[in-house]
């Protein structure tokens, strides 16, 4: 059963005469109460088994939502989202050239980037951002259609490289308002015994290889912003071969968006790096508790991002969160609004 929020009180009630002593003391207790929840929040937070390759993701179990700043509160109310249609079609003209599988992204003459040219507008006003990744997308041509079609547009999706019809896949997936980026195959601390195919980066791997597998990788398609990992646990912490991979990601213009696994890298690129994986495990109660978690990361440090897999469950309950955390003050963002240089 999905956890449900006690509906807001809409009525206003009759003016009263302030005592300004009680209102000191009351903007005291609620100043304390919030603090008290972050701190809590964070006390709760523990680390936890990556089921797929052993990375630490975040779990959280919490008794309610936290609640959105004052100010934040009161500005969202009454304001109604920007609304942001269709992305422009890809390719976008001077951010291409001839690869091994199809266009591969360069920087245009002009400096335009993919990073920034494929992106989801944004407009930052303020309120704590949330960010939602779901990946593991076009290798299930139904649930990935349900994902474009369900999902609130400022979610960012993620597709595989393997995907059969990948670029009609994003070109669905950005006309309905979705910004997208492709996972690259890493290795895995099991690997061979776990393979995430014929394209995969590995340790092993010189640079000149390893450029080879990115120039077929990141060819399949174009109109993406940024690119994702998919596993990766050994491949993220070494140093040559992450040292090859960002030269790639610099020289094309193209950012990367990790799923929490090198959340300590730079690299001169733009990044991003999720808190919370929200679907760990595959249940309804399990997925509020850690878009909840999601929550109060956002809150203590004014934006936070989060991923999961297009499972239908999965969708089904971000889109009834979508709705109700816009009420509590929060603000649904793409994960490029979250991106910065990291040298």
């Amino acid at each position: 059963m999905m956890f449900r929020k006690p509906a807001l009180q809409t009525a206003a009630p009759a003016p009263v005469q302030a005592d300004p002593g009680a209102q000191k003391k009351s903007g005291l207790a609620l100043a304390g109460a919030a603090l008290f929840f972050v701190t809590a929040a964070a006390a709760l937070l523990a680390a936890r088994g990556n089921p797929y390759d052993g990375a630490p993701v975040v779990r959280v179990h919490v008794s309610g939502a936290p609640a959105a700043p004052a100010a934040a509160a009161a500005s969202a109310k009454g304001a109604a989202a920007a609304t942001v249609g269709a992305l422009p079609p890809a390719p976008i003209a001077g951010l291409t050239a001839p690869g091994p599988g199809g266009l591969l992204p360069i920087i245009a003459s002009d400096g335009r980037a993919s990073w920034q040219a494929y992106a989801r507008p944004f407009a930052d006003d303020g309120r704590p951002k949330i960010a939602l990744v779901i990946g593991g997308l076009g290798l299930n041509a139904d649930m990935t259609r349900q994902a474009i079609a369900n999902l609130p547009p400022e979610v960012t999706l993620s597709f595989s490289p393997y995907a059969e019809s990948l670029q009609e896949l994003i070109d669905q997936a950005r006309l309905a308002g979705h910004e997208v980026m492709i996972e690259i195959p890493m290795e895995p601390l099991d690997y061979p015994d776990t393979d995430p195919g014929p394209y995969t980066l590995t340790t092993s791997a010189q640079a000149g290889e390893i450029g080879h597998r990115m120039d077929w990788l990141m060819s399949r398609a174009t109109g993406y912003f940024a690119v994702t990992n998919a596993f990766g646990a050994r491949f993220l912490t070494q140093e040559k071969p992450m040292a090859a991979f960002n030269q790639v990601l610099r020289q094309r213009g193209v950012a990367f968006v990790d799923d929490g696994q090198a959340a300590n890298r730079g690299g001169g690129v733009r990044r991003a790096s999720a808190a919370v994986h929200i679907d760990a495990d595959l249940d309804s109660a399990a997925i509020d508790k850690q878009l909840l978690a999601l929550e109060a990361q956002a809150l203590q440090s004014g934006g936070a991002v989060g991923t999961g897999a297009g499972y239908p469950l999965t969708v089904s309950q971000v889109q009834h969160w979508a709705t109700a955390v816009r009420d509590r003050g929060y603000v649904l963002a793409p994960a490029s609004a979250l991106m910065a240089l990291r040298p």
